[in-house]
């Protein structure tokens, strides 16, 4: 067991480091099995050099060869002092104390961690974070992060999108296991197709990020890391109903087949069979639908050999039926009988990680990742057709080592990926192939103390965008203590799906209209953008009590963007920029412990995107320019001899106004004003901790019964030269209460 941690801190990949001292924070559980212990102190004694351990009890800290005592501990349990002579990897089990009325509570686990000692700008959203709502899917897995903003992207689909730094998904590389995977034909639907309680944390990166992981990043990245047989529960069971008649079950079914092998089984369905029309306009306020979605994942560790590997398999069906309430698919479809629209699609998966740490010379280690991925979409939407097929490989092979001592490391490696576009657009064919090759190298320096640097930079060759270099550097330095200033930038380059990513343009009677430039895409250029940013955080008391503040900006400039111009309210214009276009971002925020295990976060956001269109340069549409964000998070204490407890979440949003784009050449009735109103929303959640093994949860999503009114545009002409349903600022349906239950045998 001692070289256990080599395989479990090789995953994911683009965490290896090699200059610091990695290690496992474990407890004995009832059951007399060690278990991962995530918030743990670690700390080398007699200096300010300290960090806690993650979700895993997995933990990493800056070392050198003056560090000798490295100092465990954790509120209930025993502290530790561990001699400390070489760079190894540490497994240590803490030991609970019997005298629980001595212990000085000194820490307490955070939902979401902040990092102080490295250089990007990452913060981790635990489960216990993703717990406080509902969370049925990764696009509901953002309603209490301020850094993230969700809001629906048209008014028949019920399709959430995310924002980050003002900007839309397809400018943030998101990856599962750091594996890119919402991209391309899965841009509009994908992130609903991860199941919420498949996801142990979510790793959130403002700014260009890591050359590591490609060269389509702009934004920002998101990293969700996936639950693992070998830490998972053997037995979990997730049931959810919500008032609007919408249900899930969720089951992970974990087994150890061998001393090597463990597989783990996890199945998710959801349906919502009911019509709702709220607010009497004849659409449903929400589409019905059903989805299935099996993962299968088989992992293999073998300590003393050095060796870790996983083998994914997934399958998904997902089915939706959106529009008017009288719509019926079996006689309406291709004919305007009545509006409505079905979206079908398959996708399957399969993916393998193998990972090599000698055990000789822990800081070198050989990482590979394959996936292939097969994605089907058959959908229309009135009398408009869409359907798109992608198949796409990815492969990624990265080594990592030192240079000269513990404090210079480097990651290199190639990269290749393949996707096959063939698509249908009405009555118009698209294919298309899109291959790159692509290397990298990534210097890592650290003082182990005030100072650190990720310098990166990559070639890539593409068949369609053809060789180009990506630079990104990130910076941190600590003044202080329990203070972390960090500065970026980073250059991203992509080609835009433009029918793919803005698949809400089909819920209209826009015509759609293709500048072709000669571009090789479409007959459009790549997109092309830099990202610079600028942070500072910092931790202090308050009236005896935690807190920490956090202040960024962060600036994206296009060299070129794909612009969606829905300027003119009778059609949609996908043109190359002429001229400027960028974001600015600026968010605050504090999180303060205000008493025991009641915790406050706030945030204030405010944004400036603008880009030049055909006819003037304006704001991005239904962009709020100010933003304030509030959760507050309260449980019981645990009385002695009891394991019960109760769980209070509340999250408050409040947008500004939002800009519409223009309608002034509508008829009168089908004008709207130049912005939209304020919208705040408020959802509350109840937790009952009975055990270990069962709780039950109960919460109100809206509770203030907030809605926009009108949010379709001509609903009672759908098939006229006005119908639109993309002038969506905030709720439709109104309130939606819900209520669930959680079982799991550890």
């Amino acid at each position: 067991m001692k070289h256990i941690l080599y395989i479990l801190l090789l995953f994911p990949i683009a965490t290896f480091s090699q200059d610091e001292l990695k290690g496992m924070v474990m407890e004995t559980n009832e059951e007399s099995k060690q278990v991962p212990l995530f918030g743990a102190n670690v700390y080398w004694l007699n200096t300010s050099v300290g960090t806690t351990s993650d979700i895993d009890g997995n933990f990493t800290i800056p070392y050198n060869t003056t560090y000798k005592k490295l100092v465990i501990s954790y509120v209930g349990y025993k502290t530790d002092t561990l001699t400390v002579s070489e760079p190894k990897v540490i497994h240590h089990v803490l030991e609970a104390r019997s005298d629980l009325n001595e212990v000085t509570v000194t820490a307490r686990k955070q939902a979401t961690a902040k990092s102080y000692l490295k250089a990007t700008n990452t913060f981790t959203v635990s489960s216990d974070e993703l717990l406080k709502a509902a969370c049925c899917n990764l696009s509901e897995s953002f309603e209490t992060n301020p850094s993230i903003d969700v809001n629906f992207a048209d008014a028949v689909t019920g399709t959430r999108q995310i924002k980050m730094l003002g900007l839309t998904s397809p400018y943030i590389l998101i990856a599962t296991e750091n594996i890119p995977s919402i991209r391309g034909a899965s841009q509009a639907f994908g992130l609903s197709f991860i199941p919420g309680t498949w996801v142990e944390s979510i790793q959130i990166t403002k700014g260009a990020g890591s050359v590591v992981n490609g060269f389509e990043s702009i934004a920002g990245q998101i990293n969700a890391e996936l639950v693992k047989p070998t830490t998972d529960d053997k037995l979990f069971v997730n049931l959810y109903g919500a008032s609007s008649q919408r249900f899930e079950l969720n089951t992970h079914l974990n087994t150890k087949v061998s001393d090597r092998w463990s597989t783990g089984l996890y199945l998710h369905g959801n349906t919502h069979n009911e019509k709702h029309d709220v607010n009497d306009d004849g659409f449903m306020d929400m589409p019905i639908y059903n989805q299935i979605n099996i993962m299968n994942r088989w992992q293999y560790t073998n300590p003393e050999k050095g060796f870790v590997s996983f083998l994914n398999f997934k399958f998904l069906n997902d089915e939706k039926q959106t529009g008017q309430v009288d719509f019926d698919p079996e006689k309406d479809k291709g004919t305007t009988n009545a509006w409505g629209s079905e979206i079908d699609t398959r996708r399957y998966e399969v993916s393998a990680k193998l990972g090599y740490v000698n055990p000789e010379i822990p800081w070198q280690s050989v990482g590979v990742q394959t996936a292939f991925s097969h994605h089907k979409q058959d959908s229309y939407f009135g009398l408009n057709q869409y359907n798109i097929e992608q198949n796409s490989i990815y492969a990624n092979a990265m080594y990592n080592s030192i240079i000269g001592d513990s404090r210079s490391k480097f990651k290199t490696g190639l990269s290749y990926t393949y996707d096959h576009y063939d698509e249908l657009v009405t009555s118009t064919d698209y294919e298309r192939t899109e291959t790159s090759l692509g290397a990298f190298f990534e210097y890592n320096f650290d003082n182990l103390e005030d100072f650190n640097l990720t310098a990166g930079l990559r070639i890539d060759t593409h068949n369609l965008l053809g060789t180009f270099l990506t630079p990104r550097l990130h910076l941190r330095y600590s003044p202080w203590e329990k203070s972390a200033f960090r500065a970026s930038f980073g250059r991203g380059k992509r080609s835009a799906n433009i029918f793919a990513e803005n698949q809400s343009m089909f819920s209209t009677s826009r015509i759609i209209n293709v500048l072709d430039d000669g571009g090789e895409v479409y007959g459009l250029d790549p997109e092309i953008a830099w990202n610079y940013g600028v942070s500072f955080l910092q931790g202090f008391n308050l009236f005896g009590r935690k807190a920490d503040v956090t202040l960024d900006f962060y600036r994206t400039d296009f060299q070129n963007q794909i612009v969606v111009d829905y300027e003119n309210p009778q059609e949609v214009s996908f043109y190359n920029l002429e001229g400027d276009s960028y974001a600015n971002s600026f968010q605050a925020e504090v999180n303060y412990n205000v008493f025991n295990h009641f915790d406050l976060r706030l945030a204030y956001k405010y944004y400036d995107v603008q880009t030049q269109y055909a006819s003037e340069k304006l704001e991005k549409p239904l962009v709020p320019k100010n933003r304030f964000f509030a959760n507050a998070s309260y449980e019981t204490p645990v009385k002695e001899g009891k394991t019960g407890l109760w769980k209070f979440d509340a999250t408050y949003n409040w947008l500004g106004k939002q800009r519409f784009s223009s309608t002034e050449t509508n008829p009168v009735q089908y004008q709207l004003s130049e912005y939209s109103p304020t919208v705040s929303t408020l959802n509350l959640q109840v937790t009952k901790v009975f055990s270990s093994k069962f709780e039950v949860y109960l919460g109100g999503e809206n509770v203030t019964n907030v809605r926009q009114d009108n949010p379709i545009l001509g609903a009672d002409d759908p098939f006229g030269s006005n119908f639109d349903t993309t002038f969506v600022y905030g709720p439709i349906f109104g309130s939606n209460y819900y209520a669930g239950l959680r079982f799991k045998i550890k």
